[in-house]
């Protein structure tokens, strides 16, 4: 019986090369999506295409009110496409970025921030927690300037923090139950990340690309991969961590 994983934001960037490495991989995928329809209904068929089923639905994930909603929907689209009440890997990959400083930064640009990356993956996850497989997994979206800092990122990177801190707590929640919670935290990405600013802007690539060991920015095929192989039952005693896929940034 093939493995169902429910990617957050899962229409593209990250999200979307996520879900295609998991069909890639035999596994069937529901994709979340904000906006962005066409580009769900696109990865849906690619994964059909590979042989796989998937579905997708609109989410908006800082809308902590449509969490339960979305569960019913969810609950039923199991039971008719999969003839199952659970589904089995959780990635909590929907996100945003916002660049100011401290000084500068709105109650608005915080508390969406808040809502998107850490509130909404808080609640989300607790919503869907009677739908996940007992022996399933949760994978949670961080960054590596959890790690390192840089001026401009310092809301966005607590909150990402501070999901570094939620998944332990989930491991050791969760535990009992066999589901493994870790935390993936890219590098520099070129993504739609900050409006692509990473992947479009010539001189900004460069400055990130000079502090990689491996000379160059990341890109989404050196994250879903990596996403999906830690979901295989080869990496069912990886648990609690914080890893980063950077390619040895400011190391």
């Amino acid at each position: 019986m093939s493995k169902i994983a429910l990617i957050t934001g899962g229409s593209r960037g990250l999200g979307r090369n996520t879900a295609i490495n998991i069909a890639r991989q035999g596994g069937d995928a529901v994709i979340t999506y904000r906006s962005r329809e066409e580009e769900a209904r696109a990865v849906v068929a690619e994964i059909e295409a590979l042989g796989c089923k998937a579905r997708a639905f609109q989410l908006d994930t800082g809308d902590v009110g449509a969490f339960a909603g979305f569960a019913e929907r969810l609950r039923k689209a199991l039971r008719e496409t999969w003839r199952r009440d659970t589904f089995d890997h959780l990635v909590n990959n929907a996100g945003h970025g916002d660049y100011a400083l401290i000084a500068d930064t709105t109650v608005e640009q915080f508390d969406s921030l808040v809502n998107v990356h850490f509130k909404g993956v808080f609640f989300l996850t607790q919503a869907l927690l009677p739908l996940i497989a007992d022996g399933g997994r949760i994978v949670n979206l961080s960054s590596g300037l959890t790690r390192v800092s840089a001026p401009g990122f310092g809301a966005y990177s607590a909150v990402k923090g501070a999901i570094e801190v939620l998944s332990v707590y989930m491991a050791k929640e969760l535990g009992g139950r066999g589901i493994t919670v870790n935390t993936v935290a890219p590098g520099a990405i070129e993504t739609d990340f900050l409006g692509g600013a990473v992947r479009d802007t010539p001189d900004l690539n460069k400055q990130f690309a000079d502090m990689i060991a491996l000379d160059r920015v990341g890109v989404p095929d050196d994250i879903g991969p990596m996403i999906a192989s830690l979901l295989g039952e080869e990496n069912r005693w990886i648990n609690a961590q914080r890893i980063e896929v950077s390619g040895g940034q400011n190391i």
